[in-house]
């Protein structure tokens, strides 16, 4: 679809944009058609284009009087809010570049990524965010100053400035050099460096990835033309804006396609907030998929049998119109039995969702091939794509007149990929990263002398053309028997059991497979219940034998058409899930296999001693 303005920074975008909205006509459609929304209050609000506009022009005015100028390194944590995005693009309307971090590091961590980047100046939404910063701020030689989004901080610290104060500093300033702010952005370029996204760091520290203006605006234009967003789309926002995926699809590429962004207040309230806001097109990683799944599983199998079997009923006959209208032959049986399932059960978890949703695009991991034929078959498209921070980020995406589940669709349009001859997926063009901040030995291991970017991921193109990706180069597993093993499709494979939550697979250099697998713990408890397994704690109930021979029935029946080399023969349960405030998950949700394999080392021991001693 045709962006909403033409534009080839960030800046211009902005600057075009908002033109267009406030100065059209009596400011109709900049009035009827908030850029933002936010919960004000217990209720939602709008932000006009007019006044997103002149908070972005104080903040910027605002950021020079207090001297941050072209160059500079501002660090940016907060969670998603319309302050969020006046920041960053306050930021680059200077010239400077916003280095944004999760909201769940630890001070540690920022410390690291901060005196890595030589932030000058730290912007954070709360008091908790700030307390972080200020235990670290004096390890950081190059941190100067901290501002804070929330005006409910009581001490007086002459390092913190508030963020009410520099917008009207912003005005003050901006009385006498009226024409500041369009001068800075017509300063901007193309080939500027817009912003300093560090990497998740699954298998050491993290590393700054350096993407200019061309980068992104090279991704905005390419997903437009392949994913339809438009001025009638609303957006609902609750992945991280520091994540690349939600930076360029759910924030940069959302703006300029004139939809409105509406905020979820946290991850937690996702669910009221999409009845809320009813957005019509959302960005989301798998695991939004899975709970959304797991929890519509668990009410059916809370129904009376008759209810089960119509919704059992149901998913078999969206199952068969969905891959008809895949291959544009349905019957006239089907239409009629379509309608049915759809009035009995479809409509209503769509209705969940907002009851508007044209599509969603899953990005950041692997979708399960089941999951999105399952949100088709209820009339709810998914639309999968892949990509890496350092490709800003969208390598390719399926389309949604060709789409194919299990796979990442086809490379976007102005960029090139192709598969080296290890299976490493490469790619090369305006889309590919500046390259990593002040690390040129990282840099050129990631980017060859003829442009390539080296993924890290290996995969392969199938016989009509779709990208699919086996599995991460690093992650492969080399069995003791010689045997290459792709632990995340296995994975995903035994993530279908209802009875698990978390699974990671264990066998490199081993001689069979073993796993360290996180229960779904409401649902083992439901299972004891109904049959009488007393225990004290969850750490008590996942010692049950009743428990174990439960899942371990169900690995047994999803791996019996897999070979034996990729069968799992052993497995351990923990007591506890992993998490990211334990060091265990990257922000971005994704498991840090070493860290986890160290960590229950002795637990993974006994797994294959176990083994072995039975053998």
């Amino acid at each position: 679809m045709p962006l909403a303005v033409e534009f080839q920074t960030v800046t211009e975008m902005f600057d075009k944009l908002t033109a267009k909205y406030v100065l059209s006509p009596g400011g109709k459609q900049g009035e009827d058609h908030p850029a933002l929304m936010q919960k004000v209050n217990g209720s939602y609000v709008g932000i006009s284009y007019a006044q997103l506009r002149e908070m972005v022009t104080n903040c910027c005015t605002g950021f020079a009087s207090i001297g941050i100028k072209r160059g500079d390194n501002i660090g940016l944590i907060s969670e998603n809010r319309p302050e969020w995005i006046v920041a960053d693009l306050a930021t680059v309307s200077l010239g400077a570049v916003t280095v944004p971090l999760y909201t769940t590091l630890a001070p540690k961590q920022i410390e690291y990524i901060f005196d890595n980047a030589g932030v000058r100046f730290a912007i954070v939404s709360n008091q908790f965010q700030l307390n972080k910063v200020l235990k670290i701020i004096d390890n950081v030689k190059t941190l100067e100053k901290v501002i804070l989004f929330s005006d409910r901080n009581g001490d007086d610290n002459n390092r913190v400035l508030r963020f009410t104060d520099i917008l009207k500093r912003g005005e003050d300033f901006g009385r006498t050099h009226p024409t500041f702010y369009t001068d800075s952005i017509q300063k901007v370029k193309p080939d500027d460096l817009l912003t300093i996204i560090y990497t998740s760091g699954t298998t050491g520290d993290p590393k700054g990835v350096m993407l200019t203006h061309r980068n992104l605006v090279s991704n905005i234009h390419a997903a437009a033309e392949v994913l339809p967003f438009d001025h009638t789309d609303t957006f609902l926002s609750f992945l991280p804006l520091c994540h690349s995926f939600e930076k360029m699809a759910g924030y940069l590429t959302a703006l300029a396609s004139g939809a409105m962004i509406a905020y979820a207040e946290s991850i937690e309230t996702v669910r009221d907030n999409l009845l809320e806001i009813r957005p019509t097109v959302m960005t989301a990683v798998p695991r939004f998929f899975e709970r959304l799944y797991d929890r519509i599983r668990k009410q059916v199998d809370s129904e009376p049998p008759i209810k089960r079997r119509i919704f059992f009923w149901s998913a078999m006959v969206g199952r068969k119109t969905a891959k008809a209208n895949r291959e544009k032959r349905i019957s006239p049986l089907l239409r009629p039995q379509r309608a049915i399932a759809d009035a009995l059960v479809y409509r209503k978890f769509r209705n969940r969702l907002g009851g508007r949703l044209r599509f969603l695009v899953s990005g950041g991991a692997a979708l399960g091939k089941d999951l999105g034929e399952f949100f088709e078959s209820i009339g709810i498209k998914v639309v999968e794509g892949y990509g890496m921070t350092e490709s800003s980020p969208v390598i390719s995406v399926n389309r949604l007149d060709r789409y194919k589940f299990g796979t990442v669709g086809f490379p976007i349009p102005g960029i090139e990929v192709k598969i080296a001859a290890d299976g490493e997926i490469l790619t090369r063009g305006p889309h590919v990263m500046k390259g990593y901040w002040n690390d040129g030995k990282a840099t050129r291991e990631a980017i060859d002398s003829d442009g390539w970017l080296h993924t890290g991921d290996v995969g392969m193109f199938d016989d009509q053309g779709y990208l699919v990706i086996t599995d991460r180069k690093k992650h492969l597993f080399v069995s003791s028997g010689g045997k290459n093993i792709a632990p995340q499709p296995l994975e995903n494979l035994f993530l279908q059991s209802m009875y698990v939550d978390q699974f990671v697979l264990i066998g490199d250099r081993r001689m069979f497979l073993t796993a360290l697998i996180v229960p779904d713990f409401e649902r083992l408890k439901s299972f004891a219940a109904k049959n009488n397994i007393s225990y004290t704690s969850e750490s008590d109930l996942v010692k049950r034998p009743e428990i174990y021979k439960l899942i371990e029935s169900d690995l047994h029946a999803l791996q019996k058409d897999l070979a034996q080399f990729e069968r799992v023969r052993r497995f351990a349960l923990l007591d506890k899930p992993l998490t990211i405030e334990n060091g265990e998950m990257t922000p971005s949700l994704k498991v840090k296999r070493k860290v986890v394999e160290e960590k229950f080392r002795d637990v993974i021991e006994r797994m294959y001693r176990s083994a072995t001693n039975a053998d």
